[in-house]
């Protein structure tokens, strides 16, 4: 079944299942209809629609193949998706010895630690900044320990086509050395759009749920800027975390923050707000 015809299908049985007490929530991030963040709404009894405005594809491997060759040189890799993890893990299958490994958010470093990789940091704040703070306070230590110094750190960042600079520029301005490399490609995704318009106009969406900065710009660059905010005037905006919710935010919208940076918590504050807005119904 092709991708279209799978989210054409979603969409139907979504329709049959919305009700007056139950609102559809709006998945935005690439993934099909047993995808985890889709599972984790059905799960709590909210009928699902897809609308995946990004798309990951392969990159161009020749430099992250050819610094994974040299691995070992590197005293830490820093992970900011599963996509880039899988890209890695297609070359080295095992972690790396003497190479300490840092995820940005929860479910990153749990598809690591699925895999077998032990995680070594992972920030409170869950976003770009959040990681270089913590690796801040990393650094300081190491130093702190070595009374003779130490060369640079090491860090290899296998990023998205899309990465912003935030993760490189402040993890070089501690004084790492920092070998971006692109992993996989980040796009936009072809979306029927005159389904997504006939649900907008059905206001039937009790959420739209974000999990990237991308998926905010190119959901809205798909529908058109009219129809997007006409679809977030009625639905609740859950972003994944505060970089996220910052591109919302610059659209003037006022996004709700998921419980935790995970698709648990997204599906989970989802299911809230549709729940209360069923309430005061």
């Amino acid at each position: 079944m092709s991708e279209r015809s799978e989210t054409s299908r979603t969409q139907a049985f979504a329709a049959a299942q919305a009700s007056a007490d139950a609102k559809a929530v709006v998945v935005t991030r690439a993934e099909t209809a047993d995808g985890p963040l889709s599972s984790e709404l059905r799960n709590l009894g909210l009928p699902v629609l897809l609308w995946p405005a990004v798309t990951t594809s392969a990159a161009d491997t020749t430099r992250l193949y050819e610094a994974l060759d040299h691995v070992r040189d590197f005293d830490w890799i820093v992970f900011a998706s599963r996509h880039a993890v899988a890209a890695v893990m297609e070359k080295l299958t095992l972690p790396p010895r003497g190479v300490s490994i840092a995820a940005v958010g929860q479910a990153t470093a749990q598809v690591l630690t699925q895999r077998g990789w032990p995680v070594d940091l992972v920030p409170h704040e869950p976003n770009a900044a959040g990681l270089v703070a913590a690796f801040e306070s990393r650094f300081a230590d190491s130093s702190a320990a070595n009374a003779r110094g130490s060369s640079a750190p090491k860090v290899l960042f296998p990023a998205s086509s899309r990465a912003l600079p935030t993760i490189a520029a402040g993890l070089t301005q501690l004084g790492a050395e920092v070998v971006q490399v692109e992993a996989y490609r980040t796009e936009s995704a072809s979306l029927d759009l005159e389904q997504c318009r006939s649900w907008i106009g059905r206001d039937r969406i009790g959420a739209v749920t974000f999990a990237s900065p991308s998926a905010v710009i190119e959901l809205e660059r798909a529908l058109g800027k009219e129809d997007f905010d006409r679809l977030l005037a009625s639905a609740a905006a859950v972003a994944i975390g505060p970089t996220t919710a910052r591109e919302l935010t610059e659209r003037g919208r006022s996004p709700v923050l998921a419980e935790s940076a995970t698709l648990r918590g997204l599906a989970q504050t989802a299911h809230r707000l549709c729940s209360s807005t069923v309430k005061r119904h």
